[in-house]
């Protein structure tokens, strides 16, 4: 049975700091809501590669670096690999409004900005789950 976004990230082990860090920004009602959503979402190993970094954000910047990780649509990986591995990139607008994302297809691998999707299209009642291994930082304005 499938869970809604929030739910499935904190069944699934790997995303505790996640969970942790949409409790402290105030964001788990959001992810649970009706959504769509699609959440490019770090692993806990990925948060501590940024660990000194995060650690020290207000909670409104802690929700600016996590909503430059949410988009306001459900996008699959292989619309994503099509649309990004064609002539063009795809830059999506994330759940802040303001700052956007680059899709791209380098060697085949599916990356937002720099980092690389290492699980596709986990299916949530509200949208997916695509896991990456690295923190999406937001613009400098966006943490401080």
């Amino acid at each position: 049975m499938a869970h809604n976004i929030v739910d499935t990230a904190v069944a699934n082990g790997s995303f505790g700091t996640l969970a942790a860090a949409l409790t402290a920004a105030g964001l788990i009602e959001t992810l649970k809501g009706a959504g769509p959503f699609t959440v490019f979402a770090p692993t806990n190993a990925a948060f501590s590669a940024v660990s000194s970094t995060t650690a020290t954000l207000t909670p409104t910047q802690l929700g600016n670096v996590l909503k430059y990780h949410v988009l306001t649509s459900t996008v699959k990986a292989s619309t994503a690999i099509t649309v990004a591995g064609g002539s063009s990139n795809q830059i999506l607008t994330l759940l802040g409004g303001s700052d956007k994302v680059t899709l791209t297809v380098p060697a085949g691998v599916l990356k937002v900005n720099a980092a690389r999707v290492t699980l596709f299209n986990i299916r949530c009642t509200n949208g997916v789950i695509h896991v990456i291994d690295a923190v999406l930082i937001p613009s400098p304005t966006g943490i401080g």
